[in-house]
C-alpha cells in the first residue's frame, strides 16, 4: 500500500521530515508543553495513575489498530486510547466501552473537533 509523502516538521525552525505533525522530538516538546502549560491539574492526576496506565494498556492489547483508520478502510497502529465522550463531558473514566484506540493523527483531530486540545 502507498504511504503519502513526508512533510516537514510543523515545529518552527525545523525542517525535518515526519509522517505527523511534528517530527518525534517536537512532538514529545509539544505535548510536554500542553500537559504543564494548558491541562488542568486533575487530568494529569488522572492520566498518570495506576489504574489508568493499566487500563489503557489493556485497551492497546485489544485493540491495536486505531479504530478510525479501521472504519475508513486503513491499517494504522495504535498509539493512543481516547475517551469517546470525553470526561469533562459526563463519560466514564475507567470504562472500557468508553475507550478507542487511535493513531496520533485521528486522535489529534478529533481532540480539534471537540476543542480540547487547541483552544478552539
Amino acid at each position: 500500500m502507498p504511504q503519502k509523502p513526508k512533510t516537514p516538521c510543523r515545529y518552527p525552525g525545523c525542517s525535518a521530515l515526519c509522517e505527523e505533525a511534528y517530527c518525534d522530538k517536537h512532538r514529545q516538546q509539544v505535548n510536554h508543553e500542553y500537559n504543564t502549560q494548558q491541562r488542568d491539574k486533575a487530568a494529569s492526576s488522572f492520566y498518570a495513575s495506576a489504574r489508568w496506565r493499566s487500563l489503557r494498556k489493556q485497551k492497546l492489547a485489544r485493540n491495536p489498530l486505531c479504530e478510525e483508520c479501521a472504519r475508513q478502510n486503513r491499517l494504522t497502529p495504535a498509539t493512543m486510547v481516547d475517551h469517546i465522550i470525553p470526561i469533562k463531558q459526563g463519560g466514564q473514566a475507567l470504562d472500557m466501552e468508553n475507550l478507542q484506540s487511535l493513531c496520533w493523527s485521528c486522535h489529534s483531530a478529533k481532540s480539534i473537533l471537540e476543542g480540547s486540545r487547541f483552544g478552539r
